[in-house]
């Protein structure tokens, strides 16, 4: 039997790590994560490497040989639209890259992550439902010199490449607070810890208008079909559940589930009130005998109300990777409480 050799560069991110949890469940396929640090979890999975240095990756991707497939889901995070973030983003990228075709002439796929940011949605109000091949919005932006250091490094290769767009995804992630169920877990909880509703700190428009979300593990799961149908080669595909909801919908339910009130829109930022809330996490912890996270990666709550203030439709056209065969959707509103349920069982959560 053919055996896959992955690498799966930002595996402990909220991505990377449901990608590296799949493939290791797959017989076919033998995966090494990539990070910055290695966590103690399996960490017999893992390498270290310093993406912005091409010596020590060459060096210990020496050891590697016979690397089929990339997948990347790397980042680093600097001020939106920097000098920085663009550069330091773009090299890692060139650099794990080059240092796989140095070491290993097995090479077959890179699948990049990208998301809906590539449209323009950090940015304001833009086109729904946003195809693959919409125009770019006015630069900068880090995902588009990923896409063309790609599309010019590829040419005359035997290697391909994969992009796959998500949007704001949901997952369990320890110490890797990118995920839209964690700022929703930690943010209940606490609310709940001091006897009030559980209220929605965005505003109204955003409470009420179209959203979409996209599961960790179907992304995973449509990452390893991307990385080997031939069809998929030089193609960009959209990636969600498949489905749109609205918070105004979907809210009551949440607070059912964590046995809460709900309690009218009041408009927070979390990114200013939620590290007040240090002390009473860490009594939350102690009573509820929680993982001891720190809380600084517990949750992003800029990222919190990035998702909560977006006061437009946000919508992606899923038809392509549908028509190219991967068919799978999800009902989002099942999945978030199945993710919470995870949450509490892994005690990330009471």
């Amino acid at each position: 039997m053919h055996k896959y050799k992955a690498l799966v560069v930002g595996a402990t991110g909220i991505i990377g790590s449901y990608i590296l949890d799949h493939l290791s469940t797959l017989d076919d396929w033998d995966a090494a994560g990539v990070a910055r640090k290695i966590p103690q979890k399996n960490s017999e999975r893992y390498i270290s490497l310093d993406l912005l240095n091409q010596d020590d990756i060459k060096e210990k991707l020496g050891s590697l040989k016979g690397i089929t497939h990339i997948f990347y889901s790397a980042y680093q995070d600097f001020p939106a639209h920097s000098k920085e973030q663009i550069e330091v983003n773009t090299n890692m990228l060139v650099n794990i890259v080059k240092g796989v075709e140095a070491t290993s002439n097995s090479l077959e796929r890179v699948v990049l992550m990208q998301g809906a940011k590539v449209y323009g949605v950090h940015l304001g109000k833009f086109k729904t439902p946003a195809k693959e091949n919409d125009p770019r919005h006015l630069p900068p932006n880090f995902y588009y010199n990923q896409e063309d250091f790609l599309r010019m490094h590829q040419k005359g290769k035997e290697w391909s490449w994969t992009i796959l767009r998500p949007d704001v995804v949901a997952g369990v992630s320890v110490g890797n607070p990118m995920s839209i169920a964690m700022v929703l877990g930690v943010y209940a909880t606490i609310c709940k810890e001091f006897n009030l509703p559980l209220r929605f700190p965005g505003n109204e428009n955003a409470y009420r208008a179209l959203v979409q979300i996209t599961d960790a593990s179907l992304l995973a799961r449509a990452s390893t079909w991307a990385a080997l149908q031939k069809h998929t080669a030089l193609e960009v595909f959209n990636i969600t559940n498949g489905d749109f909801f609205r918070w105004e919908n979907i809210w009551p339910k949440l607070a059912q589930y964590f046995n809460m009130d709900e309690g009218p829109i009041q408009t927070i930022s979390l990114t200013e009130m939620m590290p007040l809330q240090k002390e009473a996490w860490a009594n939350i912890v102690k009573k509820y005998d929680l993982l001891p996270t720190p809380y600084e990666k517990v949750a992003a709550w800029p990222f919190g109300d990035f998702v909560f203030n977006c006061d437009y439709d946000v919508i992606s056209d899923t038809t392509k990777i549908k028509q190219f065969g991967f068919h799978e959707v999800l009902d989002t509103e099942k999945e978030l409480l199945a993710v919470m349920e995870e949450l509490k069982k892994q005690k990330l959560i009471p």
